[in-house]
């Protein structure tokens, strides 16, 4: 799995919702030795509108067993944006056996597509860490009753 966030073109936005894996030691290592990334040539404001936009494009989708979009489940890991806006999304399913496991990553890549100013998006499957209902947002637990 390639990680574009080591590359300083990258302004790397995640899902705000999802608690994180503890870094290793290396990458912290590695991240303290590389010093500040260069400003990215997109500015604040196409920034944050990138952004909202790619989570309004994520909220769009849903898993076909379960009420909620996939953003407030948790099942987007990772949203990177370089200079050029090529997309890469590092996303996971609820279950490795899902029955949309071959379609619901072209779904994410289309709804990303629709945003305005994207160039390219690639979706990349991911099981590590493997899902579970704590990546839930507030709005997904409520939902479904699980608060």
């Amino acid at each position: 799995m390639s990680d574009m966030s080591e590359d300083p073109k990258v302004s790397d936005f995640i899902h705000d919702k999802a608690p994180l894996p503890e870094p290793c030691a290396e990458t912290v290592s590695s991240a303290k030795d590389a010093g500040p990334a260069p400003a990215s040539a997109l500015g604040d404001e196409e920034i944050e509108r990138l952004t909202n936009d790619l989570i309004a494009a994520m909220k769009s989708v849903y898993d076909p067993e379960i009420p909620v979009d996939i953003y407030e489940l948790g099942l987007i890991y990772k949203i990177d944006v370089d200079d050029d806006r090529n997309v890469a999304i590092e996303m996971t399913l609820t279950a490795p056996g899902c029955p949309v496991a071959g379609e619901m990553p072209i779904w994410v890549q289309n709804a990303a597509l629709t945003v305005a100013g994207v160039s390219d998006v690639k979706v990349e499957l991911v099981f590590d860490p493997p899902w579970d209902p704590s990546r839930m947002s507030e709005e997904a637990q409520v939902a479904l009753n699980m608060f």
